[in-house]
């Protein structure tokens, strides 16, 4: 059975721990830490790996998470991964992460020189580590339930309460500040898990509040639709990458590569490409979805796995699609006569040699078959993710309008291959100026931005709540 245990406080603050651990018992802070910093002096002993200048390979140590690295059959993705992946390229060097499951472990290798680098950790004042420039910057919050009647105030009183948070996180020490003396609330440390299990235990009740950061707790929304935040925290959290003082000389490049990628842009789209979309659905439009997947998405998932089977299109993106166009409503019609699953136009479910645009089954695959011709009719030099979200504003607005968006982006000097700028672009195509200078004339083009907005919100859902599909083998068998 997991035993709390209370260790002495650094500040005046109540702190209790949470080890998970089936033995626990009272252990001096400063002694534990004292452990910690042994136990990394006993794993140098073990061997150190090589810099990175002679052995040609970055070794990266990270937690991995939806803002950091995640592998899974989709393949290695993340913020934090790509941008290394860029910084490792600059450099010329192969990369090689370690994925722990929480920052004493991420730490401990660090010091033990297991790693170069401890990426997307928070910047502070530890003089025992070369921190690079800041990557990302977030607010602190704390988060409650908006069922909890107990945190339904404003301000919330905080006194007499317990509020978790992570294990010597950003959070633990602004709690710390604002508890004051004598303290007016307890600091719960939890010693395992992720942020996004922390806010879990907040949505199933089992703890009333929580400190985070809003990344987090955006990233978590999607899932835990109740959760609410009570308070902002007074301090924002810096992320970056942690280096020994032996690689100063690594970290002033890693500060010279972000300040490279601020200046150019490739920052703030690749932050577009991992967070750009969320907060877009409500929490009571998550809240339905997240409720549709349950009881409405069963009746069709064969049917959109269909229709990836015929377009190469994961059925996620094709459920994300019809969710977005219809609800799931394969009877749904719109005043300009719009119709279906899908909500395929008279002229587009001709094209696509559809029968009756009100049955489910045609609808789905007829949609998805029409979004892999618009991704087909796209140049060749546009990669993913760019080529399926332009693709998708396509879908709504037309190749046309879209081509024609693309060619004001090439005259603003805006890349026109890329969703980040293209998504800038589409809502101009609305204004006289813009839209005379069209053939095919005025487009709704800040709608196709919203639609494909929402379509990577609930997209970035089912792909974490339903697994991918791969369709089975057809076996061919011969009798001799």
């Amino acid at each position: 059975m997991a035993v709390w245990r209370r260790s002495e406080p650094w500040h005046n603050a109540p702190r209790l721990r949470y080890d998970g651990s089936r033995m626990g018992r009272s252990v001096n802070h400063a002694v534990a830490r004292l452990l910690v910093v042994l136990a990394s002096a006993l794993l140098v002993a073990c061997g150190r790996i090589e810099p990175p200048e002679k052995s040609g390979e970055l070794v990266i140590g990270i937690i991995a998470g939806p803002t950091t690295y995640q592998d899974d059959a989709a393949g290695i993705s993340g913020f934090e991964h790509d941008l290394l992946e860029g910084f490792a390229a600059a450099l010329k060097l192969r990369t090689r992460y370690v994925a722990v499951k929480d920052p004493d472990a991420l730490f401990k290798k660090l010091r033990a020189g297991r790693i170069h680098l401890a990426a997307g950790v928070p910047i502070d004042g530890n003089q025992e580590l070369v921190f690079s420039a800041p990557i990302r910057e977030s607010r602190q919050v704390l988060v409650g339930n908006a069922d909890d009647l107990s945190v339904d105030s404003d301000p919330i009183d905080l006194t007499g309460r317990s509020i978790e948070t992570l294990l010597d996180s950003p959070q633990a020490e602004t709690l710390q500040k604002l508890a004051g003396t004598p303290p007016r609330f307890t600091i719960v440390e939890i010693a395992v898990g992720s942020e996004r299990e922390l806010l879990q235990r907040v949505a199933n009740a089992k703890s009333h509040l929580a400190a985070t950061d809003m990344l987090n707790y955006s990233l978590a929304l999607n899932y835990y639709p109740d959760l609410a935040i009570v308070q902002e925290l007074p301090d924002q959290i810096r992320c970056g990458w942690a280096f020994l003082p032996e690689y100063a000389s690594l970290a002033q490049k890693a500060d010279a590569f972000i300040a490279a990628a601020r200046q150019n842009g490739s920052l703030a789209r690749l932050q577009d490409r991992y967070f750009g979309h969320i907060q877009r659905i409500k929490a009571d439009g998550v809240a339905r979805f997240i409720n549709d997947i349950r009881t409405v998405l069963p009746r069709y998932r064969q049917q959109f796995q269909t229709a990836q089977a015929e377009s190469g299109i994961d059925w996620r993106l094709i459920a994300a699609m019809a969710y977005q166009e219809s609800k799931w409503d394969p009877l749904a019609t719109s005043f300009t006569n719009v119709r279906g699953m899908m909500m395929l136009t008279e002229d587009t479910a001709d094209r696509m040699g559809v029968s009756n645009r009100l049955d489910a089954g045609q609808s789905i695959r007829a949609g998805a078959r029409y979004l892999a011709v618009l991704m087909e009719q796209l140049p060749g030099e546009i990669m993913e993710p760019d080529r399926t979200w332009l693709a998708l504003a396509a879908y709504n607005l037309g190749m046309g309008h879209l081509n024609g968006a693309r060619t004001f982006a090439r005259q603003m000097k805006r890349d026109s291959g890329s969703w980040y700028d293209m998504k800038k672009v589409l809502p101009l195509m609305s204004q006289p100026g813009y839209y005379s200078r069209l053939k095919s004339g005025p487009a709704r083009g800040g709608e196709a931005v919203v639609m494909v907005e929402n379509i990577r919100n609930y997209y970035d859902i089912l792909s974490r709540l339903e697994p991918p599909w791969q369709p089975t083998p057809k076996l061919s068998l011969s009798l001799r």
